[in-house]
Protein backbone atom coordinates (compact mmCIF):
# COMPACT_ATOMS: atom_id res chain seq x y z
CA UNK A 1 0.00 0.00 0.00
CA UNK A 2 1.58 3.23 -0.84
CA UNK A 3 1.79 5.64 2.07
CA UNK A 4 -0.18 9.20 1.73
CA UNK A 5 2.30 12.15 1.18
CA UNK A 6 1.42 13.75 4.42
CA UNK A 7 2.35 11.15 6.03
CA UNK A 8 5.61 9.56 4.76
CA UNK A 9 6.45 13.08 5.25
CA UNK A 10 6.18 13.02 8.86
CA UNK A 11 7.45 9.78 9.30
CA UNK A 12 10.55 10.57 7.60
CA UNK A 13 10.75 13.70 9.55
CA UNK A 14 10.23 11.96 12.51
CA UNK A 15 13.46 9.22 11.64
CA UNK A 16 15.56 12.07 10.91
CA UNK A 17 14.97 13.40 13.93
CA UNK A 18 15.26 9.79 15.88
CA UNK A 19 18.73 9.61 14.36
CA UNK A 20 17.30 6.28 12.04
CA UNK A 21 18.71 7.60 9.06
CA UNK A 22 17.92 4.51 6.87
CA UNK A 23 14.55 4.37 7.79
CA UNK A 24 13.79 7.96 6.93
CA UNK A 25 15.58 7.30 3.48
CA UNK A 26 13.33 4.64 2.40
CA UNK A 27 10.30 6.59 3.43
CA UNK A 28 11.74 9.87 1.94
CA UNK A 29 12.09 7.61 -1.30
CA UNK A 30 8.47 6.48 -1.26
CA UNK A 31 6.88 10.14 -1.31
CA UNK A 32 5.49 11.26 -4.13
CA UNK A 33 6.09 14.96 -5.00
CA UNK A 34 8.57 15.87 -2.45
CA UNK A 35 8.43 19.05 -1.39
CA UNK A 36 10.85 21.80 0.30
CA UNK A 37 9.51 20.85 3.12
CA UNK A 38 10.92 17.48 3.59
CA UNK A 39 13.75 18.05 1.47
CA UNK A 40 14.97 20.41 3.40
CA UNK A 41 14.35 18.07 7.08
CA UNK A 42 16.24 15.15 5.18
CA UNK A 43 18.99 17.63 4.55
CA UNK A 44 18.75 18.90 8.18
CA UNK A 45 19.16 15.16 9.30
CA UNK A 46 22.15 14.44 7.14
CA UNK A 47 23.73 17.30 8.40
CA UNK A 48 22.71 16.67 12.46
CA UNK A 49 24.34 13.14 11.90
CA UNK A 50 27.65 14.01 10.06
CA UNK A 51 26.38 12.83 6.85
CA UNK A 52 26.88 15.65 4.93
CA UNK A 53 28.30 14.82 1.81
CA UNK A 54 24.95 13.02 1.49
CA UNK A 55 23.20 16.06 1.08
CA UNK A 56 25.02 16.96 -2.30
CA UNK A 57 24.28 13.11 -3.61
CA UNK A 58 20.39 14.10 -2.57
CA UNK A 59 20.60 17.16 -4.30
CA UNK A 60 21.79 15.99 -7.08
CA UNK A 61 18.21 14.56 -7.42
CA UNK A 62 16.10 17.01 -6.49
CA UNK A 63 13.64 18.05 -8.94
CA UNK A 64 12.06 20.94 -7.78
CA UNK A 65 13.84 24.88 -7.49
CA UNK A 66 15.26 24.80 -3.72
CA UNK A 67 13.44 27.95 -1.71
CA UNK A 68 14.77 30.03 0.85
CA UNK A 69 14.89 28.05 4.02
CA UNK A 70 15.98 25.08 1.69
CA UNK A 71 18.91 27.35 0.09
CA UNK A 72 20.12 28.59 3.59
CA UNK A 73 20.78 24.62 4.96
CA UNK A 74 22.32 23.54 1.69
CA UNK A 75 24.57 26.90 2.23
CA UNK A 76 25.30 25.45 5.78
CA UNK A 77 26.26 21.69 4.20
CA UNK A 78 28.64 23.66 1.27
CA UNK A 79 29.97 25.60 4.99
CA UNK A 80 30.55 22.85 6.85
CA UNK A 81 32.61 20.56 4.12
CA UNK A 82 33.96 23.51 2.17
CA UNK A 83 35.63 20.74 0.31
CA UNK A 84 36.02 20.87 -3.59
CA UNK A 85 32.15 19.97 -4.57
CA UNK A 86 31.06 21.59 -1.62
CA UNK A 87 32.47 24.95 -3.13
CA UNK A 88 31.57 24.00 -6.73
CA UNK A 89 27.96 23.57 -5.51
CA UNK A 90 27.80 26.41 -2.99
CA UNK A 91 29.29 28.66 -5.60
CA UNK A 92 26.39 27.42 -8.35
CA UNK A 93 23.67 27.63 -6.01
CA UNK A 94 24.63 31.03 -4.94
CA UNK A 95 25.00 32.14 -8.69
CA UNK A 96 21.65 30.51 -9.76
CA UNK A 97 19.66 32.25 -6.56
CA UNK A 98 16.48 34.38 -7.32
CA UNK A 99 16.84 38.23 -6.74
CA UNK A 100 14.43 38.22 -4.38
CA UNK A 101 16.80 36.23 -1.91
CA UNK A 102 19.45 38.79 -2.12
CA UNK A 103 18.06 41.50 -0.99
CA UNK A 104 15.72 41.08 1.90
CA UNK A 105 16.50 37.47 2.93
CA UNK A 106 19.00 38.10 5.87
CA UNK A 107 18.72 34.24 6.64
CA UNK A 108 19.53 32.93 3.48
CA UNK A 109 22.50 35.98 3.06
CA UNK A 110 23.85 35.28 6.57
CA UNK A 111 24.29 31.59 5.53
CA UNK A 112 25.61 32.42 2.47
CA UNK A 113 28.21 34.96 3.94
CA UNK A 114 29.39 32.25 6.12
CA UNK A 115 29.45 30.04 3.33
CA UNK A 116 32.03 32.27 1.59
CA UNK A 117 33.92 33.15 4.69
CA UNK A 118 33.93 29.17 5.35
CA UNK A 119 35.68 28.80 1.89
CA UNK A 120 38.02 31.55 2.16
CA UNK A 121 36.50 33.45 -0.89
CA UNK A 122 36.69 36.88 0.72
CA UNK A 123 39.80 36.61 2.59
CA UNK A 124 41.24 35.23 -0.25
CA UNK A 125 40.97 37.63 -2.73
CA UNK A 126 41.72 40.40 0.40
CA UNK A 127 45.20 38.25 0.58
CA UNK A 128 45.95 38.01 -3.08
CA UNK A 129 45.29 41.35 -3.58
CA UNK A 130 42.11 40.62 -5.91
CA UNK A 131 40.47 44.00 -4.36
CA UNK A 132 37.72 44.18 -7.15
CA UNK A 133 36.38 40.49 -6.49
CA UNK A 134 35.93 40.94 -2.63
CA UNK A 135 33.88 44.12 -3.52
CA UNK A 136 31.71 42.59 -5.71
CA UNK A 137 31.01 39.46 -3.27
CA UNK A 138 30.20 42.35 -1.19
CA UNK A 139 28.06 44.59 -3.36
CA UNK A 140 26.58 40.79 -4.02
CA UNK A 141 25.06 39.78 -0.89
CA UNK A 142 23.43 42.32 1.62
CA UNK A 143 23.75 41.14 5.16
CA UNK A 144 23.98 42.30 8.47
CA UNK A 145 27.72 42.36 9.01
CA UNK A 146 29.86 41.06 12.19
CA UNK A 147 33.21 42.25 13.01
CA UNK A 148 34.72 39.80 10.62
CA UNK A 149 33.00 41.19 7.46
CA UNK A 150 33.32 44.41 8.71
CA UNK A 151 37.52 44.10 9.25
CA UNK A 152 37.54 42.26 5.75
CA UNK A 153 35.60 44.86 3.29
CA UNK A 154 37.39 47.49 5.03
CA UNK A 155 40.74 46.10 4.18
CA UNK A 156 39.48 45.44 0.84
CA UNK A 157 38.51 49.10 0.00
CA UNK A 158 42.18 50.23 1.54
CA UNK A 159 43.51 47.61 -0.93
CA UNK A 160 41.80 49.45 -3.75
CA UNK A 161 41.56 52.76 -3.26
CA UNK A 162 39.88 54.20 -6.07
CA UNK A 163 36.46 55.88 -6.29
CA UNK A 164 34.43 52.86 -6.20
CA UNK A 165 35.82 51.69 -2.80
CA UNK A 166 36.51 55.06 -1.16
CA UNK A 167 32.36 55.48 -1.74
CA UNK A 168 31.58 51.61 -0.15
CA UNK A 169 34.21 51.88 2.47
CA UNK A 170 32.72 55.14 3.76
CA UNK A 171 29.01 54.44 3.18
CA UNK A 172 29.82 51.11 5.32
CA UNK A 173 31.51 52.92 8.42
CA UNK A 174 29.21 55.87 8.43
CA UNK A 175 26.24 53.11 9.00
CA UNK A 176 28.14 51.05 10.88
CA UNK A 177 26.60 50.27 14.58
CA UNK A 178 27.87 52.28 17.61
CA UNK A 179 29.21 48.45 19.24
CA UNK A 180 31.51 48.06 16.58
CA UNK A 181 33.10 51.22 16.99
CA UNK A 182 34.23 50.35 20.15
CA UNK A 183 35.99 46.87 18.58
CA UNK A 184 40.19 47.78 18.04
CA UNK A 185 40.04 45.37 15.42
CA UNK A 186 37.49 47.01 13.03
CA UNK A 187 38.46 49.93 14.07
CA UNK A 188 42.25 49.95 13.41
CA UNK A 189 40.96 48.27 9.90
CA UNK A 190 38.36 51.35 9.14
CA UNK A 191 41.29 53.56 10.74
CA UNK A 192 43.77 51.92 7.97
CA UNK A 193 41.01 52.38 5.07
CA UNK A 194 41.26 56.10 5.73
CA UNK A 195 44.61 56.60 5.67
CA UNK A 196 44.70 55.40 2.81
CA UNK A 197 42.25 56.68 1.02
CA UNK A 198 43.99 59.91 2.20
CA UNK A 199 41.76 61.16 4.58
CA UNK A 200 44.21 61.87 7.88
CA UNK A 201 41.76 63.74 9.76
CA UNK A 202 38.68 61.52 9.48
CA UNK A 203 41.24 58.32 10.86
CA UNK A 204 42.69 61.05 13.58
CA UNK A 205 39.24 61.14 14.72
CA UNK A 206 38.40 58.24 14.62
CA UNK A 207 41.95 57.26 17.37
CA UNK A 208 41.07 60.19 19.43
CA UNK A 209 37.59 59.04 19.70
CA UNK A 210 38.79 56.17 21.20
CA UNK A 211 38.45 55.39 24.66
CA UNK A 212 40.07 51.94 24.75
CA UNK A 213 43.49 52.22 22.37
CA UNK A 214 45.84 49.21 22.24
CA UNK A 215 48.91 48.63 20.22
CA UNK A 216 46.89 47.56 17.45
CA UNK A 217 44.92 51.41 17.13
CA UNK A 218 47.99 52.75 17.47
CA UNK A 219 50.03 50.65 15.11
CA UNK A 220 47.29 51.69 12.54
CA UNK A 221 47.47 55.23 13.09
CA UNK A 222 51.36 55.24 12.74
CA UNK A 223 51.61 53.27 9.50
CA UNK A 224 48.55 55.38 8.40
CA UNK A 225 50.62 58.71 9.01
CA UNK A 226 53.84 56.62 6.87
CA UNK A 227 51.66 55.79 3.90
CA UNK A 228 51.17 60.11 3.91
CA UNK A 229 54.40 60.99 3.93
CA UNK A 230 53.63 62.21 7.47
CA UNK A 231 56.83 60.30 9.14
CA UNK A 232 57.54 63.14 11.71
CA UNK A 233 54.22 62.69 13.11
CA UNK A 234 55.18 58.65 13.96
CA UNK A 235 57.77 59.72 16.26
CA UNK A 236 55.25 62.16 18.31
CA UNK A 237 53.35 59.17 18.56
CA UNK A 238 56.02 56.79 19.58
CA UNK A 239 56.15 59.31 22.70
CA UNK A 240 52.39 59.42 23.46
CA UNK A 241 52.37 55.64 23.45
CA UNK A 242 55.38 55.66 25.95
CA UNK A 243 53.40 58.09 27.88
CA UNK A 244 50.31 55.69 28.32
CA UNK A 245 52.42 52.79 28.96
CA UNK A 246 51.57 51.35 25.73
CA UNK A 247 54.72 49.05 24.62
CA UNK A 248 55.68 48.71 20.68
CA UNK A 249 55.69 45.18 19.46
CA UNK A 250 57.67 44.56 16.52
CA UNK A 251 55.19 45.74 13.65
CA UNK A 252 55.69 49.35 15.61
CA UNK A 253 58.98 49.28 15.32
CA UNK A 254 59.08 47.96 11.61
CA UNK A 255 57.57 50.93 10.73
CA UNK A 256 59.20 53.74 12.73
CA UNK A 257 61.94 52.60 11.03
CA UNK A 258 60.33 52.89 7.72
CA UNK A 259 59.56 56.41 8.76
CA UNK A 260 63.08 56.95 9.52
CA UNK A 261 64.01 55.52 5.89
CA UNK A 262 61.37 58.16 4.23
CA UNK A 263 63.09 60.84 6.69
CA UNK A 264 66.55 59.81 5.94
CA UNK A 265 67.83 61.44 8.72
CA UNK A 266 71.41 59.63 10.24
CA UNK A 267 70.37 60.85 13.95
CA UNK A 268 66.77 60.36 13.95
CA UNK A 269 67.64 56.78 12.66
CA UNK A 270 70.52 56.38 15.88
CA UNK A 271 67.36 57.99 18.23
CA UNK A 272 64.75 54.73 16.88
CA UNK A 273 67.74 52.39 17.59
CA UNK A 274 69.01 52.81 20.75
CA UNK A 275 65.33 52.62 21.93
CA UNK A 276 64.26 48.54 19.69
CA UNK A 277 65.06 46.36 22.89
CA UNK A 278 68.21 43.96 21.85
CA UNK A 279 65.33 40.92 21.37
CA UNK A 280 63.50 42.84 18.91
CA UNK A 281 66.55 44.06 17.20
CA UNK A 282 67.59 40.57 16.73
CA UNK A 283 64.66 39.50 14.51
CA UNK A 284 65.26 38.86 10.80
CA UNK A 285 62.50 41.25 9.65
CA UNK A 286 63.61 43.93 11.40
CA UNK A 287 67.44 43.10 10.35
CA UNK A 288 65.79 43.41 7.25
CA UNK A 289 64.46 46.88 7.63
CA UNK A 290 67.80 48.19 9.13
CA UNK A 291 69.55 47.34 5.93
CA UNK A 292 66.81 49.02 3.71
CA UNK A 293 67.04 51.93 6.38
CA UNK A 294 70.24 52.25 6.17
CA UNK A 295 70.75 52.13 2.78
CA UNK A 296 68.10 54.71 2.05
CA UNK A 297 70.17 57.21 4.38
CA UNK A 298 73.91 56.85 2.33
CA UNK A 299 75.29 54.91 5.40
CA UNK A 300 75.77 51.61 2.86
CA UNK A 301 78.39 50.10 5.87
CA UNK A 302 75.98 49.89 8.22
CA UNK A 303 73.61 48.43 6.09
CA UNK A 304 76.14 45.90 5.72
CA UNK A 305 76.99 45.22 9.16
CA UNK A 306 73.54 44.55 9.78
CA UNK A 307 73.12 42.22 6.60
CA UNK A 308 76.72 40.14 8.18
CA UNK A 309 74.48 39.80 11.42
CA UNK A 310 71.58 38.00 9.64
CA UNK A 311 72.28 34.04 9.79
CA UNK A 312 69.75 33.01 8.17
CA UNK A 313 69.36 34.96 5.20
CA UNK A 314 65.96 34.60 3.20
CA UNK A 315 65.30 36.53 -0.51
CA UNK A 316 64.41 39.76 1.20
CA UNK A 317 67.65 40.17 3.04
CA UNK A 318 69.60 39.67 0.29
CA UNK A 319 67.28 42.10 -2.54
CA UNK A 320 67.04 44.84 0.69
CA UNK A 321 71.31 44.62 0.41
CA UNK A 322 71.30 44.84 -3.24
CA UNK A 323 68.71 48.08 -3.77
CA UNK A 324 70.91 49.42 -1.10
CA UNK A 325 74.20 49.17 -3.04
CA UNK A 326 71.96 50.16 -6.33
CA UNK A 327 70.50 53.12 -4.66
CA UNK A 328 74.14 54.54 -3.97
CA UNK A 329 76.02 54.05 -7.31
CA UNK A 330 77.70 51.13 -5.90
CA UNK A 331 76.17 48.48 -8.99
CA UNK A 332 79.30 46.29 -9.25
CA UNK A 333 79.09 45.35 -5.09
CA UNK A 334 75.03 44.64 -6.01
CA UNK A 335 76.14 42.43 -9.16
CA UNK A 336 78.77 40.72 -6.96
CA UNK A 337 76.35 40.24 -3.97
CA UNK A 338 73.81 39.23 -6.84
CA UNK A 339 76.10 36.35 -7.87
CA UNK A 340 76.46 35.21 -4.29
CA UNK A 341 73.15 34.53 -3.58
CA UNK A 342 71.40 30.97 -3.61
CA UNK A 343 69.54 30.66 -6.88
CA UNK A 344 66.77 29.26 -4.85
CA UNK A 345 66.17 32.24 -3.28
CA UNK A 346 66.40 34.97 -6.43
CA UNK A 347 62.75 36.13 -7.33
CA UNK A 348 61.44 38.58 -10.01
CA UNK A 349 62.62 41.42 -7.47
CA UNK A 350 66.01 40.11 -7.39
CA UNK A 351 66.45 40.52 -10.76
CA UNK A 352 64.78 44.22 -10.85
CA UNK A 353 66.99 44.95 -7.82
CA UNK A 354 70.28 44.21 -9.75
CA UNK A 355 69.07 45.32 -13.16
CA UNK A 356 68.47 48.66 -11.54
CA UNK A 357 71.65 48.82 -9.96
CA UNK A 358 73.25 48.41 -13.37
CA UNK A 359 71.13 51.22 -14.50
CA UNK A 360 72.13 53.85 -11.94
CA UNK A 361 75.31 52.88 -12.72
CA UNK A 362 76.12 52.62 -16.19
CA UNK A 363 77.10 48.89 -16.36
CA UNK A 364 74.82 47.81 -19.42
CA UNK A 365 77.03 45.17 -20.03
CA UNK A 366 76.73 43.35 -17.18
CA UNK A 367 73.18 43.87 -17.13
CA UNK A 368 72.33 42.32 -20.71
CA UNK A 369 74.30 39.07 -19.46
CA UNK A 370 72.15 38.98 -15.96
CA UNK A 371 68.94 39.52 -18.44
CA UNK A 372 69.81 37.09 -21.25
CA UNK A 373 70.28 34.50 -17.63
CA UNK A 374 67.07 35.22 -16.60
CA UNK A 375 64.46 32.30 -17.55
CA UNK A 376 61.21 34.36 -16.62
CA UNK A 377 61.48 37.69 -18.00
CA UNK A 378 58.30 39.67 -17.01
CA UNK A 379 57.12 42.86 -17.48
CA UNK A 380 58.71 45.03 -14.84
CA UNK A 381 61.94 43.07 -15.49
CA UNK A 382 61.89 43.76 -19.66
CA UNK A 383 61.06 47.73 -18.60
CA UNK A 384 64.27 47.97 -16.27
CA UNK A 385 66.39 46.79 -19.10
CA UNK A 386 65.17 48.82 -21.54
CA UNK A 387 65.89 51.97 -18.74
CA UNK A 388 69.42 50.54 -18.33
CA UNK A 389 69.73 50.44 -22.15
CA UNK A 390 68.03 54.22 -22.85
CA UNK A 391 70.12 55.84 -20.00
CA UNK A 392 72.67 54.95 -22.30
CA UNK A 393 71.32 56.45 -25.49
CA UNK A 394 71.10 52.58 -26.89
CA UNK A 395 67.06 53.37 -27.82
CA UNK A 396 67.37 50.78 -30.97
CA UNK A 397 68.07 48.10 -28.82
CA UNK A 398 65.31 49.36 -26.17
CA UNK A 399 62.93 49.71 -29.01
CA UNK A 400 63.87 45.62 -30.19
CA UNK A 401 63.22 44.79 -26.40
CA UNK A 402 59.29 46.43 -26.61
CA UNK A 403 58.62 45.43 -30.46
CA UNK A 404 59.42 42.00 -28.86
CA UNK A 405 57.54 41.89 -25.86
CA UNK A 406 54.38 43.60 -28.18
CA UNK A 407 54.86 40.75 -30.53
CA UNK A 408 52.96 38.33 -27.96
CA UNK A 409 51.64 41.23 -25.22
CA UNK A 410 49.55 44.27 -25.02
CA UNK A 411 51.32 47.60 -24.94
CA UNK A 412 52.47 48.38 -21.61
CA UNK A 413 52.96 52.38 -21.04
CA UNK A 414 55.52 52.03 -18.59
CA UNK A 415 58.25 50.43 -20.81
CA UNK A 416 57.93 54.30 -22.76
CA UNK A 417 58.38 56.19 -20.12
Amino acid sequence: MKVPRYLSASLSIASVQYGDIDSATRLFSSTANKSNYIYTAMFKGLISNNMTEKVFDLLDEMEIKPDSFTLAILFKACAELANDRAIKIGRKLLDEMPENYRNNNNAVLNSAMHMLMKFGDIQRYVENKMFEKALDIFEQIHLNFDSVTYTVVFNACAGLANDRAIKIGQKLFDEMPENYRNDNVVLSSALHMLMKFGDIQNAERIFRSNKKKDIITYNALINGYNLNDESSKCFKILEEMRHEGIVPNVFTWNILIGACSQIGMIHRCEYIIDRIPLDIQSKRQIQNSLIDMWGKCGSVEKAQIAFKSIDDRDTVTYNTIINAFGLNGMGSEAIHLYKQMPNYLRDEVSHICVLNACSHSGLVHEARNIFDEITFKTEKIITIMIDSLSRLFLFDEAQKLIDNYEKTNKPYLIMYI
